[in-house]
């Protein structure tokens, strides 16, 4: 049995031999290790691994902004990228720099700080429009061919509007306190950016030839409280899943935080699996915690980059103690919870999965 149909059947809750398993790296991963790995596709490490390969959600989108009155200048050198919003009635920067621990960019500069600027960045939004991008699609319909039923391949729709101003536009802090001191003009941009979700949504589901939809959440009660989920992401998040289901496609939730407090509302979201479902102590939920509260969503997740910097034995370990605790194992992928930290070397990664693959599951 290929990746794929591995993978989907996974996803469907349906009984497998084994327990599927998906190393999550990044592109700059094999470039950070040593040779031969150093020379490898990611492809090809997961094949060497003996993983089930998952192209990451960092495909093209197919489709591009157009705008009339506004416009968006990024300026990327080095270690830092600034994202410009600019209106008629002013701009606002966004800025980020690259962590070489963590190979990934942070912002370090938010572009909401006052009400103006809340302002600004709804009439950015409101002018902002998805088009098809032909030449980007073609170039995503060629990988997707290439890879076939050796892998699944997903792509990023975006992110709700509640998690998007939480992370992106105004960072924790102020965008709790924004929120509070401004409800009306927060929420008009809440809905301004709803439309654009769905707006760009409808645009994937009917032209990208990927497997997966994923929505990039990183949701977590460490940045917004139950109600705020309750009140702004479910209702997002479901306008999006009507769509998707409409055009019947798969749909992932990107969930690599503090979950237990939401599990009864993720359980009533019509979505197919929620990933990266990270367990303690980077979270405060288990696998058992989300099979009880989900039994008919797929979990993919398990571990954390914590355990991935002990030895194999311990990382095996803490799996098999998530494992054992579960009635049964099907919709279940174990996966390194977030990105692999590029410190962890492949040789170990491989020999977690050969237990895997001996791991007695019950199906």
């Amino acid at each position: 049995m290929k990746a794929k149909e591995i993978w989907l059947k996974a996803i469907m809750m349906e009984p497998l031999k084994r327990i599927p398993f998906w190393p999550k790296l990044w592109s700059e991963y094999p470039g950070m290790q040593k040779q031969p790995f150093s020379s490898m596709s990611l492809r090809e490490l997961h094949a060497w691994i003996g993983s089930d390969y998952h192209q990451m959600p960092d495909v093209h989108t197919g489709v591009k902004p157009a705008h009339t009155t506004c416009a968006v200048k990024t300026f990327r050198q080095g270690r830092s990228w600034e994202t410009n919003f600019q209106t008629p009635s002013g701009e606002v920067l966004y800025k980020q720099e690259f962590d070489e621990g963590s190979r990934s960019w942070h912002p370090v500069k938010h572009p909401v700080q006052t009400l103006d600027d809340i302002k600004i960045l709804t009439e950015y939004f409101n002018d902002l429009s998805w088009i098809l991008d032909d030449a980007e699609l073609e170039k995503v319909e060629d990988m997707t061919e290439s890879i076939g039923e050796d892998g699944l391949v997903s792509v990023c729709c975006g992110t709700s509007p509640l998690m998007e101003w939480v992370e992106y536009f105004a960072g924790v802090e102020n965008a709790h306190l924004l929120l509070m001191d401004y409800p009306d003009e927060v929420e008009l941009l809440f809905s301004v950016l709803q439309e654009r979700l769905l707006e760009k949504t409808r645009l994937i589901c009917k032209n990208h030839p990927a497997d997966i939809l994923y929505y990039n959440e990183n949701t977590s009660t460490s940045l917004i409280s139950p109600t705020q989920y309750d009140r702004y992401c479910f209702p997002h998040l479901t306008e999006c899943s009507e769509i998707i289901r409409k055009n019947k496609r798969l749909v992932f939730l990107h969930m690599c935080g503090h979950l237990k407090r939401l599990l009864p509302t993720l359980a009533k979201l019509d979505v197919d699996a929620f990933e990266a479902f990270s367990t303690a102590p980077l979270t405060d939920q288990s696998l058992l915690d989300g099979r009880t509260n989900c039994p008919q969503r797929c979990l993919i997740g398990g571990t954390n980059a914590v355990l991935w910097t002990k030895s194999a034995a311990e990382i095996t370990e803490g799996i098999k103690r998530e494992l054992d605790a579960l009635p049964h194992h099907r919709g279940i992928v174990i996966t390194s919870g977030g990105a692999m930290p590029p410190q962890v070397e492949p040789d170990k990664i491989k020999a977690v999965c050969d237990w895997l693959k001996e791991y007695p599951a019950r199906m």
